[in-house]
């Protein structure tokens, strides 16, 4: 039996609040470097290569950075760059590499070819001194530590904290700013509230399918709990906007299917009760993670986040009980969370 204490995988979701108060703390400089040379340059669209859960943070930024600096995201598509060496012009962009490691030859292809096009570019790594962290002009660093965990836990929400400081340096907004200090504590809170989700996932032991849906800011958190899940359950999970899951994959839904809803308080709340409505008068079982307690009220289980995130930076909390149920149910079905069949800690694709 798995002490699941002992594990990295636990360890390091517990180390989110301590690793986002460091990055947020060590890395405002940067942040506000990059900001002044984006607005120097008049930067007018951002462009981003990423894998895997850095992709999902990439997602974030689309969100983000169109919401809030106005800012049109396109993500890359990198083997244009590194198998089939026909890259497109990038004009005035920001050219941004997400990556854990810094060490996928492909995002790396991305960022050599946006220098030698002249474009400005930027890194988000746990490692500066990375392969790609050497090819940008600027380097904002994760301050993780080192991550054990074959699962990204930590480094996905800091990358996300690393967008939103960046935004915020970019939009001149003390309140947004004063706000993202805010969310350590909240990832704390969240990890106190689901505290007991051993239990909800002995329920699931034996699900085979699943979906998850998310729209808006939370769009990144459905395809990164799904991620999740199929990395450390090996069940069959697919992430969804409530807007394309109506459109065609809703005939998944039969009577005990179960939905997983990301629902955090804000301009989405009310198309995500809909869409929790409609699904449910289909039969779908209902796990509503959210503030709200309409929301929450009309789940079968209710995963509760804490309440005053404003919704721009509620990925970095909602993903938190994702993170923790795909833990728990790695758990309940005899599986080793560190160590998920077939992946390593470090994929080089090109």
């Amino acid at each position: 039996m798995i002490d699941l204490k002992t594990t990295r995988l636990y360890q390091e979701i517990h180390q989110q609040p301590e690793v986002l108060t460091r990055l947020l703390h060590e890395e405002r400089d940067t942040a506000s470097a990059l900001a002044v040379e984006i607005r120097r340059r008049g930067i007018d669209h951002v462009f981003i290569a990423a894998r895997g859960t850095s992709d999902n943070a990439a997602r974030y930024a689309q969100y983000l950075f169109g919401a809030v600096n106005g800012l049109p995201v396109g993500l890359a598509t990198p083997s244009l760059f590194s198998i089939y060496q026909r890259p497109p012009r990038f004009g005035n962009a920001l050219v941004m590499g997400i990556s854990q490691s810094g060490k996928s030859p492909d995002i790396v292809s991305v960022l050599a070819e946006a220098k030698r096009q002249g474009a400005l570019t930027a890194t988000i790594s746990n490692f500066p001194d990375s392969d790609l962290g050497r090819a940008a002009d600027f380097v904002i660093e994760l301050h993780a530590g080192e991550e054990k965990s074959v699962a990204a836990t930590k480094t996905y929400t800091s990358e996300l904290a690393a967008i939103a400081l960046l935004s915020s340096k970019l939009s001149g907004d003390s309140a947004m700013t004063v706000a993202l200090e805010r969310v350590p504590d909240f990832v704390a809170q969240a990890l106190t509230a689901s505290s007991d989700l051993d239990c909800v996932a002995e329920r699931y032991r034996y699900m085979t399918a699943c979906v998850v849906i998310g729209r808006g800011f939370n769009y990144c958190t459905a395809f990164e709990m799904a991620l999740k899940m199929k990395e450390l359950t090996y069940t069959s999970v697919e992430p969804y906007s409530s807007a394309d899951f109506l459109h065609g994959p809703l005939a998944l839904v039969a009577e005990g299917f179960p939905v997983f809803a990301i629902a955090p308080s804000g301009m989405m709340l009310a198309d995500m009760q809909s869409f929790m409505d409609t699904a449910r008068q289909r039969g779908a079982e209902l796990i509503v993670i959210s503030d709200d307690r309409d929301a929450l009220a009309a789940a079968r289980v209710p995963l509760s986040l804490p309440a005053g995130v404003p919704e721009w930076a509620s990925p970095m909390v909602a993903i938190v009980p994702g993170q923790l149920f795909a833990m728990h149910l790695a758990l309940a079905r005899d599986f080793d969370p560190d160590r998920p069949r077939a992946l390593h800690k470090v994929t080089e694709t090109l």
